[in-house]
Parts: C-alpha cells; sequence; structure tokens
C-alpha cells in the first residue's frame, strides 16, 4: 500500500473531514485498488470493482469467514459478543431463510398500502413545523418519520423511541471501519452495552407479544417461530434489531441529505414544489450524489481476483460506495447534483441476494417528504451550516437548520 494512500484512508477517518469527504473520495478512487495486506484488507473505489464485488457469488457477509476474526477467536475473544446476527451479516442458507420470512412485510404491495399514512405523518410533521415557524430538518422531519413507520411495522412502542435512540446511534458507529483501517476499536465496550441493552428491551417486548399478539411484524415472526422449526427466538431479536437500526438510521440520512442538495441547487427545490412527480429522480440523485451509506465490507469466501488484484480467500474487501458514486468512468458530471439526468446510476442499496429489503420503503418515505416539503415551503434556504455525526459509514447530519 502506497503511503499516499494510506494517508487518504486516515483522513476519510477523520471527524474535520464529515462535512464534505468527496474530495478524499476522489483522490482514493484515483489511486486505484489499495491493498493492506498486513490488515488482510483489499479497498475498492471504482465503480466497476465495487459493483464486480457486489455481485460476484463468492462475496460473504458473514464476518465469521474473515481471517481478521479468525485470529481474533484465536486469541480468545468471543465469536459473536453481540450475539447472532441480523441477516444483513449471514449468508445462505441462513440468509435466505430468515429473508424470506420478513420480506413479505416490505413487498412493493403492502409498501404502497403505507403511503397514505406516511403522506398523513409528514403532513402533520410539516403543520408542527408551521406552527413553531422554525425548521431544524433532521429533528422536525427526516428522523420521526422513519422512525414512526418502522415502529408501526414492527410493534415497537414509539413511546418507547427515547431509550432504544441512543442505543441505536451507537450501533450505527459500529459500522465504520476503524479496526479495518486502523487495527484499533474505537468505543467497542460502549457499543457491546448498547447492543445488549437494545437486544434485552426487545426480548423483553417480545415476550409480551406472545400473550398479546397484534397485527405487526413481530407478532408474525412469533407466530412462525411456534408453528416449526424456521426461526429461533435468538433470530426473531436479531431480525427485529436489524430493522430497527437499519429501518431509519438510513433513511434519516437520505431525506436530510436530499433537503439539503435541493436548498445548494435551489432551481431543483422550486421545480419539485411544483411538480411532486420529479421526486423519485431526487431520490435518485441523492442517493447517487450523497448517499447514506458512504461503504460497506464483504469478505472473499475463496481465492478472488477483482481488476487484476488477488484476494486470498478470508481477506475484507471495502467498497467505497460514495467514491464509485461520482466515477467519471460511469457518471458524466458526476460533482454535480443534477436530478434531470437520463440515469443516476448508484450502489446505494446494495446489488445481489443483499440487496437492501428496505429500499422501495426508503424510496417513498424519501419522495412523500422531500416533495411535500419542498410544496410547503417554497422559500426556505439554509440558515446554518450543517452538523454532522462522527459516523464514517452511515454519514449524516445531526443538526440541518433551515429558514422557513
Amino acid at each position: 500500500m502506497t503511503a499516499p494512500a494510506q494517508a487518504l484512508l486516515a483522513q476519510l477517518l477523520d471527524p474535520v473531514n464529515r462535512a464534505d469527504p468527496y474530495p478524499i473520495f476522489r483522490r482514493l478512487r484515483e489511486c486505484g485498488p489499495v491493498s493492506l495486506p498486513d490488515s488482510n484488507l483489499v479497498v475498492f473505489s471504482s465503480f466497476a470493482d465495487c459493483d464486480e464485488v457486489l455481485r460476484h457469488p463468492a462475496s460473504c457477509s458473514d464476518r465469521l469467514k474473515s481471517t481478521a476474526a479468525q485470529q481474533a477467536i484465536a486469541a480468545g475473544q468471543e465469536a459473536r459478543p453481540f450475539g447472532t446476527p441480523g441477516f444483513l451479516f449471514l449468508d445462505p442458507p441462513d440468509h435466505t431463510r430468515l429473508r424470506k420470512l420478513v420480506s413479505k412485510a416490505f413487498s412493493p404491495k403492502v409498501v404502497r398500502s403505507l403511503g397514505p399514512g406516511i403522506a398523513d405523518l409528514v403532513d402533520g410533521l410539516l403543520d408542527a413545523v408551521t406552527a413553531a415557524g422554525s425548521f431544524e430538518v433532521i429533528t422536525d422531519l427526516a428522523y420521526p418519520l422513519p422512525v414512526a413507520v418502522i415502529c408501526r411495522l414492527l410493534g415497537v412502542p414509539i413511546s418507547d423511541e427515547a431509550q432504544f435512540s441512543s442505543a441505536s446511534a451507537l450501533l450505527a458507529q459500529g459500522l465504520d471501519p476503524f479496526i479495518a483501517f486502523t487495527g484499533q476499536p474505537q468505543g467497542f465496550e460502549e457499543r457491546l452495552q448498547a447492543g445488549l441493552w437494545l437486544r434485552g428491551y426487545l426480548r423483553d417486548l417480545l415476550q409480551a407479544r406472545r400473550a398479546h399478539p397484534r397485527d405487526d411484524l413481530m407478532s408474525g415472526l412469533i407466530a412462525v417461530e411456534e408453528a416449526g422449526d424456521q426461526l429461533t427466538e435468538d433470530e426473531i431479536v436479531a431480525t427485529c434489531n436489524l430493522l430497527l437500526v437499519a429501518g431509519h438510521e438510513t433513511t434519516v440520512n437520505l431525506i436530510a441529505n436530499g433537503v439539503l442538495a435541493m436548498l445548494r441547487h435551489r432551481d431543483h427545490w422550486a421545480t419539485l414544489g411544483q411538480e411532486s412527480d420529479r421526486a423519485a429522480a431526487v431520490v435518485e440523485e441523492t442517493l447517487r450524489y450523497d448517499p447514506p451509506v458512504q461503504l460497506v465490507g464483504r469478505i472473499a469466501g475463496e481465492d478472488m481476483c477483482i481488476n487484476g488484484v488477488d484476494i486470498p480467500a478470508g481477506d475484507t474487501m471495502m467498497l467505497l460506495l460514495a467514491a464509485a458514486h461520482r466515477d467519471p468512468e460511469v457518471t458524466d458530471r458526476p460533482d454535480e447534483f443534477d436530478p434531470t439526468r437520463a440515469l443516476a446510476r448508484h450502489l446505494a442499496f446494495g446489488l445481489g441476494p443483499h440487496f437492501c429489503l428496505g429500499a422501495p420503503l426508503a424510496r417513498l418515505e424519501a419522495s412523500v417528504a422531500l416533495s411535500a416539503v419542498a410544496e410547503r415551503f417554497p422559500g426556505a434556504r439554509i440558515a446554518a451550516e450543517p452538523a454532522y455525526k462522527p459516523n464514517v459509514t452511515l454519514r449524516g447530519m445531526v443538526s440541518l437548520n433551515v429558514a422557513v
């Protein structure tokens, strides 16, 4: 690995660069694939390379298949300190079995049926903004909307939001690649305690649903478990944990990033406010231009070769999606936010067996929210530069104040 590329990866982790990491991503992409053989890691940043890794049948998601994890286990570390992982972090056949059990709740038909309720939620949130006369995008819209939707789907009481939100935020930070890039964990013990608390909370909720089932996903999974051997209680808890965290953290970022991009390009804000049918294009361009998930990891399940780079079985492949989305080999004028472009090619929802189950729901929530806010507040403008969370992977704002 060259020293310049190593320095760029270190800069990527530095919170000072969180507001605009894209110059760093561009320079890393220009470096080509970056190999760290001592860390059993290869970093890819071109669209073609990331696309190939995501599609490759030997690309795995279970961290226990990595050389780094096996070395840690051999040194005495617990294999799965957080317990049974959600299906996002598993491979077939377990991934296939678990994903199939929850996929019906996210089918296009079910998601479409949620549309009127989502529109009502958005209208209520924006009514409150109008009444208050001030607008903090995260607190007033981007956060409460997806939290309310996923809580309704799962059967988690929205009144408990204050309890699980801090645990969710800590677990989201756990996706950052500090160990992969530097060999040094960041805040592991705090995240472990948060993860164990959240699983305990969900297990208690599970017992309540056993006694009093409702029309929600958690009750549905319990019914499957009690009917046969397709599902264990630990797997229900892990699945609900995954859906609760992943079901809102990324959509918060998507909605907020869309608002920010349009307010920095006011012609698109004005157009969307007058033509709500353009919302889908705005969402796709936001996913490309400023993706909620900036990077993902995969494990080589066997010896692989990507773009001439040999990757031994067990090595981790880090895919810099935010760099790939601005690859000039794929997208013309990649650093411009332009929802009118013919095709916004992106990998924001992944590819293959791990394609994001919640993609239709995220697209719907963002489309409804963005079109409504642009129509309701045509004269909106940025009142202060946004502040960002420290997260690298799930990069997003902690505040975005808008004058309405």
